[in-house]
């Protein structure tokens, strides 16, 4: 992604302004993966740091690279304690550390926290950006309040689960669990926006609940549906607060004087529609910096050699699914959700 963002900004490629972190540091639990991740070395976009100094030195590799942000899992799942949901992983100290490492260098740093003390923990050890603070209670919603930390809930994958898992055959259970990581964020997150908390729109595009380019719009329809802001007030969490992840503050968001010429142009009213922004047929114009850019469709693409593994099916061929005996749905098993 670097790469790419640093392609973008030459001037080499065409593409979106990006705002990259790096590899995600988590402790030797293993983040949100448990033993399928490496103790030590990188594994898929994580990167294990289990001592101070091992932290220090690999958030100043990140910088010297060109990281925009550090990237953390406050929180984790614990295989033997998965029924538990995610926990805090790091100690307060050791996410002081981070920040003051960071933030010396001019870097902000943002938290994947799900949970009450990790968010807390947070906040207090001076983290700029909280994904998903959810599942937190008062106390841990004052210390963001107090500091008006912004949140980017990211709920697009769960929002999309419970209105569309039936159509890939996602189990009820399965749904209902992931729904009551929403339902269960209404009020703290309609605190935090009426206290002046900056909520922005994430996304999660990458799993196939999500894939880049379908959903993007989709979050602002969660905030509208979930917790009750404005159609207006939700495209300025994506437009004006998204100012804030891209680390462009008064420069871009806004149509103003001054402001970078980013716009898009859309057929409808979507101050009453939201969804009109998810047909692309209704985006007629984008401009970035003031620039036209091509809408064309895309040239088809072929997939990269070794980026992706077959798939051999999407059923476990036991005796009873080969010899075509009745087989009862298998309910999800929460040690295998994560």
């Amino acid at each position: 992604m670097l790469d790419l963002r640093d392609a973008i900004d030459a001037n080499i490629v065409e593409g979106p302004r990006m705002s990259c972190g790096s590899y995600a540091l988590i402790t030797g639990v293993g983040g949100t993966a448990g033993r399928l991740i490496a103790d030590e070395g990188v594994t898929g976009y994580y990167m294990p740091v289990n001592s101070r100094d091992g932290i220090v030195r690999e958030i100043r590799r990140q910088i010297k690279h060109g990281a925009d942000w550090i990237k953390v899992h406050v929180t984790g799942i614990v295989p033997r304690q998965a029924h538990k949901g995610e926990l805090c992983v790091w100690t307060l100290e050791e996410l002081q550390v981070i920040c003051d490492t960071a933030h010396e260098l001019h870097t902000p740093v943002m938290g994947h926290c799900r949970g009450a003390e990790a968010t807390r923990r947070a906040a207090i050890a001076g983290f700029d950006l909280i994904f998903h603070a959810t599942a937190i209670d008062d106390t841990a919603l004052k210390e963001i309040v107090d500091r008006k930390i912004p949140i980017a809930p990211a709920l697009t994958f769960q929002a999309n689960m419970v209105d569309f898992g039936h159509k890939i055959g996602t189990a009820p259970e399965l749904m209902k669990i992931f729904e009551s990581e929403i339902t269960d964020s209404i009020e703290t997150m309609t605190e935090a926006h009426k206290a002046g908390v900056p909520l922005l729109c994430g996304s999660e595009a990458g799993f196939s609940l999500v894939p880049y380019g379908d959903w993007h719009y989709r979050e602002m329809e969660v905030f509208v549906k979930y917790f009750g802001l404005t159609p207006l007030e939700a495209i300025s969490c994506a437009t004006r607060n998204g100012a804030i992840a891209l680390k462009m503050e008064g420069k871009v968001g806004v149509i103003a004087p001054g402001y970078q010429a980013d716009i898009i142009c859309v057929t409808g009213q979507v101050d009453q529609d939201l969804s009109l922004l998810g047909d692309t047929d209704n985006i007629t114009t984008v401009m970035i910096g003031g620039v036209e850019k091509n809408l064309a469709p895309l040239p088809e693409r072929n997939n990269i050699p070794g980026w992706r593994l077959a798939s051999i099916g999407q059923t476990r061929l036991t005796r009873a699914v080969a010899l075509g005996e009745k087989q009862e749905p298998e309910a999800p098993n929460i040690e295998e959700l994560h």
